[in-house]
């Protein structure tokens, strides 16, 4: 079961605030301000900054 739209739709980056969006392996939550990734495990996006990732670019 994905994450629904509506979801997607009101959630925001916890840090700046900011817009996210689904990765494409619908694992994560991507934020490209913060270039931090949060892990979503067991369809619960994981929205804390002390556990999200940093996106190597």
């Amino acid at each position: 079961m994905a994450i629904n739209q509506e979801l997607l739709d009101i959630l925001a980056c916890p840090k700046c605030k900011g817009d996210i969006y689904l990765n494409s392996s619908d694992d994560g939550l991507i934020c490209d301000h913060c270039k931090l990734m949060y892990e979503i495990k067991d369809d619960i996006p994981i929205m804390l900054i002390d556990e999200a990732k940093e996106i190597k670019e």
